[in-house]
């Protein structure tokens, strides 16, 4: 292994290879997901609303419906809601 300054050379290289081949993976899925919404929005679909759903099918059932119970309390309180 080549030492610069205290350095391993070859280790960082190997770290900075790695991370540029997973941004490279990152870059096409992101791509790929934009194609994806695409496809849904040419065929009627709502992809703000789908975002949101994709968002709340991550979270856990508890956090899930402990935000939408605070969500409805807002905005009967504000007069969103009869």
């Amino acid at each position: 292994m080549n030492d610069v300054g205290g350095i391993g050379a070859d280790r960082l290289r190997s770290f900075v290879e790695r991370i540029e081949r997973l941004e490279e993976e990152k870059a096409a899925l992101t791509a790929d997901l934009r194609e994806v919404y695409a496809e849904a929005k040419g065929n009627g679909f709502d992809t703000k609303v789908m975002r949101q759903i994709i968002r709340l099918r991550k979270m856990e059932t508890a956090d899930r419906q402990e935000q939408e119970a605070l969500l409805d309390l807002y905005k009967r309180a504000i007069g969103l809601v009869a």
